[in-house]
């Protein structure tokens, strides 16, 4: 195993460099962060000791603190504060659930065999790595089939070149059995979406069934990824937290007022297909004048678009790095009336970290046609409404000599006929078609009238906003954005500035030295901050510079360093992990103040 603290190389940083309050951002390519991530801690392939298995992380001592801060972060944004439930719905679903939602027909990736070696790989990512194009997926299987034999794509395994090999759809959901013996078909589940959706009835009755409310969930999805590459980026386990917004679009709005000054960086439709100029296509804007202008028409997906905005920046993307992109109508879901992806830039390419769609009615309709609960809310008026309503009540004893075995069918081409088209029953017969054929009865024989009903509500099936997050993409993102370098008393350093509440550690505690006492007195200063509720790491291995060092490159705040004039005053030194600055600190005003900085205040203040 290699030394953690042993000098490393690091990238150049010539692509994307933003200076920091200290330090220069933008500095890590994919190696570093990945090589930074397994010696520090954070994550690392799974299974090594058995070869690993592509596409399973193991997230380590650093990397699960900060992963648990990110969710808490998440879930301190997305539902506390927007007063939305939260449920955890189980991994494993029967396959009735995935044949109602589609995810059996649709779920699907383009799949490529090369014919020498027999390896598999991702199609539309072959085309995307070797053309330039964007967005391959949406080209569709045959389209994507001709590119590789136009481009002359070869297999990146054994460079056979892959012109004339077919290109399929393979569906990325695990296959499972639930139950022994003659058990049921189950899948892993590729989303935790359908959780909320299956679950709708009892969540509707936990919300008085009334509109809008909102149903969360942080949890594990499985994909069976054709080619899973880029570390984090594409796995075949990932954490999701996904909100289901459950509203009425006729009637409920968001609160727009509270985002519509958040400035935006849209990648819109029409500047990728070049219709304007800009930056990239990346034009900066307000929520509020992209809804004025059209560029965003759902209200809904614009209010998360505004408060995730906000919370990209709490944890510490780098706005520069980081775009709105809207759905291409190619790409863009059947049921989808608008959809945008977070993307950020990592290492020079573009990574969605989010996806934000208005789904309407879809999810719910599904499940209600394929189930036997009922997936609307009964919504009721504000008065009574009366109403003229037409109906029929066919003479049987007209219709059964009449039309035999038919006649019932004939009855509920009435009752339709009656709701789309009253008139027809004007005159003195009246016509319908079934199965192909016309059938004339006398209208007496209809029953046909038109009756005052008093209604004190209706059914309504809500439309679904789904603010999608993927977790470890986030992570992955927060850790490139916030990796540094920068020197320090004539020596370089690299340091991973996170958020303070984000950090894994908190606050870590140092003797200068582990002898004549002051060894005991920073174990017991360490032990109080604990108790005090901060997370607190102990050190008094190696010169302290080097114990700064390797604080710094898991992004600890602060760190605390017990001296001689600890024991003699009764003070300690706090040094602030961006700048280097030091502050002496009485030990019994040490958990305030350091309490204090978690909660915002300044450290030069």
């Amino acid at each position: 195993m290699t030394d953690p603290d042993a000098p490393h190389d690091t990238a150049d940083g010539a692509k994307g460099d933003t200076d920091a309050a200290s330090g220069t951002s933008g500095t890590a390519d994919a190696e570093t962060v990945v090589e930074l991530a397994k010696r520090r801690g954070f994550f690392f392939s799974a299974n090594e000791a058995y070869g690993g298995t592509s596409g399973f992380y193991t997230y380590g001592p650093e990397g699960a603190a900060l992963k648990r801060n990110l969710e808490a972060a998440w879930r301190d944004r997305f539902v506390t504060r927007e007063g939305h439930m939260e449920i955890d719905s189980p991994t494993v679903t029967p396959e009735a659930v995935f044949e109602a939602s589609g995810h059996l027909d649709t779920f699907d990736d383009m799949i490529v065999e090369c014919p020498e070696c027999g390896a598999t790989h991702r199609a539309d990512h072959l085309v995307e790595d070797s053309t330039g194009i964007e967005e391959a997926e949406s080209l569709g299987t045959e389209r994507v089939a001709e590119l590789i034999a136009e481009h002359a794509i070869a297999c990146p395994a054994c460079g056979t070149e892959l012109a004339g090999e077919s290109v399929e759809a393979f569906n990325l959901m695990f296959e499972t059995s639930i139950g022994p013996g003659s058990s049921s078909p189950g899948y892993l589940r590729p989303e935790t979406a359908q959780g909320m959706f299956v679950e709708f009835p009892r969540l509707a009755e936990y919300a008085r069934n009334q509109l809008p409310f909102g149903v969360a969930q942080i949890g594990r999805g499985y994909r069976n990824e054709i080619s899973p590459r880029r570390s984090l980026i594409r796995v075949r386990e990932f954490t999701m937290a996904e909100l289901e917004h459950f509203v009425d679009p006729e009637s409920d709005e968001p609160p727009i007022e509270r985002v519509e000054d958040v400035s935006v960086p849209l990648y819109s439709a029409a500047a990728q297909e070049g219709e304007n100029d800009g930056d990239g296509g990346v034009a900066w804007t307000t929520i509020g004048e992209a809804l004025a202008d059209g560029t965003i028409t759902s209200e809904w997906v614009a209010y998360y678009l505004g408060i995730a905005r906000e919370w990209y920046d709490r944890m510490g993307v780098d706005m520069d790095r980081f775009r709105y992109r809207q759905h291409l109508p190619g790409e863009l879901s059947h049921y989808a009336s608008d959809c945008w992806d977070a993307e950020a830039e990592i290492d020079g390419n573009w990574i969605e970290i989010t996806g934000f769609a208005d789904r309407g009615a879809y999810d719910l309709s599904k499940h209600d046609t394929h189930s036997d609960a009922d997936y609307s809310v009964f919504e009721a008026y504000d008065e009574p409404r009366t109403t003229e309503r037409p109906s029929v009540d066919p003479d049987m004893s007209v219709l059964g000599p009449e039309f035999g075995g038919m006649a019932g069918d004939v009855a509920d081409e009435l009752a339709a006929l009656a709701a789309r088209d009253p008139s027809a029953f004007e005159g003195s017969e009246v016509t319908v078609e079934v199965d192909g054929e016309t059938r004339t009865l006398p209208t007496e024989a209809t029953g046909f009238a038109v009756r005052e009903e008093t209604e004190t509500g209706e059914h309504v099936t809500p439309h679904v906003v789904e603010p999608a997050f993927g977790i470890d993409r986030v992570l992955y993102t927060v850790l490139d954005h916030a990796y540094r370098e920068d020197e320090v008393e004539g020596e370089s350093r690299s340091y991973l500035a996170l958020p303070d509440e984000l950090a894994p550690t908190f606050v870590g505690v140092f003797p200068l030295m582990d002898k004549d006492g002051l060894g005991e007195r920073a174990q017991e200063i360490a032990a109080d901050l604990r108790e005090a509720g901060l997370a607190v790491t102990y050190d008094d291995s190696g010169n302290i510079g080097r114990r700064y060092r390797r604080q710094d490159e898991v992004g600890t705040p602060y760190c605390v360093t017990v001296d001689y004039e600890s024991l003699e005053e009764g003070t300690v030194t706090v040094r602030e992990r961006d700048s280097t600055g030091q502050q002496r600190v009485a030990i019994e005003e040490l958990p305030a103040r350091l309490a204090a900085l978690r909660a915002g205040e300044s450290f030069a203040g």
